[in-house]
């Protein structure tokens, strides 16, 4: 954070340059605004783009160049090193485990959860179908419904994955995604698929701002960007992921959602062909989330077989 003038704060805002990423990092920027016209002063925000290694490799599967955390780390590092005060991400591409010098300084209202199937539905696919996919998570839990389905990789952005569409009978995305893009699909067939038939990744629909943990005054306006019951969630989610091990690379998921002042999380952990899915749900106080959280990685893992999933 730079002075701008009396009342004038400068901060850098790291993010990816896709248009997804540019729409997070606009959509964070004028909330700051709001939250910094609260308080009192006014505040410019300046993008720092980054070029992350899996933006420029697009020949490899996001899980063979190490899964969650590949669109991230690179971002993180422009914070670490000073060329950035803050960074914005997809919830769902963020390792469980925060760096110790940096912080998660807000998580803003959630967005949509769900994934969706564009070009058929389920049952629509015929025999065989081929669908595209670049997630082990929605491709486990789609070869649980359909075993007979063969299965693509997908990469790129959202224009570039929809243009490549055309080429199977089917493609797996992010509504959230197709929202904030403001994307029309026009007469493709799109089914959503409601968690109780895909669990969506930890945090998807969610963006998390991070910045330094020894950066007392942008983490103050910031943390005013928090959304209470949207961080919540998605605390008790991460806190499972974390707690099935940083080296977990089989499909899981979990989603928590706030119901009567209490927290329902759904847990899963599969084999990447489908053909194990191991599944908890739970109900728990706000308070219990990230234990509960804990407590389910660990009962998939120990004593619903997840472990030998793993090799352990």
């Amino acid at each position: 954070m730079t002075g701008g003038g009396p009342d004038t704060v400068t901060l850098r805002l790291a993010t990816r340059g896709s248009a997804l990423a540019l729409w997070q990092a606009d959509h964070v920027t004028a909330l700051l605004e709001v939250a910094a016209l609260a308080a009192g002063i006014s505040v410019v925000i300046e993008k720092v783009i980054v070029e992350t290694m899996a933006d420029q490799r697009l020949d490899i599967p996001i899980d063979a160049m190490g899964g969650k955390g590949v669109f991230v780390k690179e971002i993180q590092a422009a914070v670490l090193d000073g060329r950035a005060d803050l960074a914005v991400h997809s919830g769902k591409d963020l390792p469980a485990l925060t760096p110790d010098e940096l912080v998660i300084a807000a998580v803003p209202e959630r967005g949509d959860v769900r994934d969706v199937l564009v070009g058929s539905t389920i049952d629509g696919l015929p025999r065989g179908g081929h669908v595209a996919t670049g997630s082990i998570r929605r491709k486990a839990q789609l070869a649980s419904l359909r075993p007979d389905l063969v299965f693509s990789g997908l990469r790129g952005n959202i224009a570039t994955r929809l243009e490549k569409a055309e080429g199977f009978d089917a493609i797996v995305m992010a509504a959230a995604a197709i929202e904030r893009l403001g994307i029309s699909l026009n007469d493709r067939v799109v089914e959503i698929l409601e968690p109780s038939v895909m669990l969506p990744q930890v945090a998807q629909g969610a963006l998390v701002v991070e910045c330094r943990s020894d950066d007392p005054q942008t983490l103050s306006l910031v943390s005013a960007l928090n959304h209470e019951p949207s961080r919540q969630c998605v605390d008790a989610e991460r806190a499972f992921l974390a707690e099935l091990g940083g080296d977990c690379d089989l499909p899981v998921g979990a989603y928590a959602v706030l119901d009567s002042g209490e927290l329902c999380i759904d847990a899963l952990v599969a084999a990447p062909d489908g053909s194990t899915m191991l599944r908890d749900s739970r109900r728990c106080s706000i308070a219990d989330g990230e234990a509960t959280g804990r407590a389910m990685a660990r009962y998939l893992l120990d004593d619903a077989g997840g472990s030998a999933l793993l090799g352990r």
